[in-house]
């Protein structure tokens, strides 16, 4: 794939072939940081929000949730069903703002979760 942008080193516009290999390489430590993250949060949620992920799985919001294939790749790693949000960078936003609109209920959930 042809990438237009500004050379930094140059300062000019430039055009620079990219081949897939490249993008996978440059990808695979932030995935791997991912899926790392996602089994830490896996191990530490408790049972009955278990027992929904495996009858409902895994729903990816944000950028990371429009890379090609990520959801296949989470569910061969997780072993759990995974689905893209309708409009995965919206749902970001969206959910943001209904923390934000009950954002008392929120402090005190987290502050009585933590208190045991």
């Amino acid at each position: 794939m042809d990438v237009k942008g500004r050379d930094l080193a140059a300062g000019l516009p430039r055009t620079h072939n990219i081949r897939s290999e490249e993008i996978r390489e440059a990808l695979q430590k932030p995935l791997s940081t991912i899926l790392e993250s996602i089994h830490v949060a896996l191990e530490q949620c408790p049972p009955e929000l278990s027992g929904d992920l495996v009858d409902r799985g895994i729903v990816m919001a944000g950028g990371g949730a429009l890379l090609r294939g990520i959801d296949r790749l989470v569910s061969r790693e997780t072993k759990l069903p995974v689905t893209i949000a309708d409009d995965p960078l919206i749902a970001v936003a969206q959910g943001t703002g209904r923390i934000l609109q009950n954002i008392d209920f929120w402090r005190g959930h987290a502050n009585n979760g933590s208190s045991g």
